[in-house]
């Protein structure tokens, strides 16, 4: 297959480019900027110029593919809104593209803000104005697809997709712990974050391209969920500062945005998932990985 990706010079990405080109696919990845062509190039992809924000560079990437996975996504999460309106449009542009043809589209999404309280699945959707509920409307709309003959599918990812070079959420833990000379976690710190592999998850991407069933909700989950706390424990332990719950109340001053998150309480489950493309995670999960000490190298910049 030919495959376009968006945000291919990503994180998550520069791991689903090698994932595709070692099971044979060719990769024509949406580049912005120069670094990024040259990373694509140096990967062994195709470079494709243009932006979430240029949609005839879109449409035109997913006309000349034979399926497309969309991982871009503008992470800036003072104007949250903003960005998933600008990933809803890039959606459709390519969905109108794809119309008709049978052809894949995968898109990432996430788990945060489905229903809290028991082990979410498959099933579930986001809960209207949970922090993540931005987003839904890009989900729904790619799900709606199956319906005008796109093979779509919708892969949530957990917080904390984990790896060196991650600038996610666990670095930006990391980062307000030595600012603030304590490993901080909201209340009793009980809440949980399910996790994966960038490589594990970037396999899963490949399947779905390659397998998914038109309108598949798919869960890119290893583990169903790791107490907050715990990760807070070890970031303390390897950082050599004392570990110490912050109230609900204070959480916005102490975590800033990532307040809105830490206190997410959403154990994740990917049977279904697993069942459906035979997937299964081998990469080590996150805790075997913070204690290989590489986020605590080098001080990974927060997203902005």
């Amino acid at each position: 297959m030919r495959v376009f990706v968006t945000g291919a010079s990503g994180f998550i990405g520069s791991a689903v480019v090698p994932e595709l080109i070692g099971a044979g696919h060719q990769v024509v990845g949406l580049a912005r900027s120069d670094a990024s062509a040259e990373a694509l190039s140096a990967a062994g992809a195709a470079v494709h110029r243009g932006s979430l924000e240029d949609l005839d560079s879109l449409r035109a990437g997913a006309a000349a593919a034979d399926g497309v996975i969309h991982l871009a996504f503008i992470h800036d999460f003072s104007q949250h809104e903003n960005a998933a309106r600008i990933d809803l449009r890039a959606i459709e542009a390519i969905g109108a593209v794809l119309e008709g043809s049978d052809r894949p589209l995968v898109i990432a999404s996430g788990t945060v803000g489905l229903p809290s309280g028991r082990v979410a699945t498959e099933e579930d959707f986001p809960v209207p104005g949970s922090v993540a509920s931005a987003r839904g409307a890009a989900a729904q709309t790619t799900l709606s697809l199956a319906e005008r003959g796109v093979r779509s599918s919708v892969l949530r990812l957990p917080p904390s997709v984990h790896d060196e070079g991650d600038h996610g959420f666990i670095p930006a833990l990391i980062g307000i712990a030595r600012e603030k000379g304590v490993s901080g976690y909201i209340g009793d710190g009980s809440n949980r974050w399910c996790t994966v592999h960038r490589r594990d998850a970037a396999r899963l991407f490949r399947l779905a391209v390659e397998q998914a069933p038109a309108g598949s909700v798919l869960h890119g989950i290893a583990e169903e969920g790791v107490p907050v706390r715990t990760i807070a424990e070890l970031i303390g332990r390897h950082l050599d500062i004392p570990t110490a719950s912050v109230a609900p109340d204070d959480a916005e001053r102490h975590f800033g945005w990532l307040g809105r998150f830490l206190t997410a309480d959403v154990p994740t489950s990917s049977d279904k998932t697993r069942t459906l493309l035979g997937w299964q995670p081998t990469h080590p999960e996150l805790i075997a990985d913070l204690e290989k000490g590489h986020y605590f190298r080098t001080n990974h910049p927060s997203p902005q």
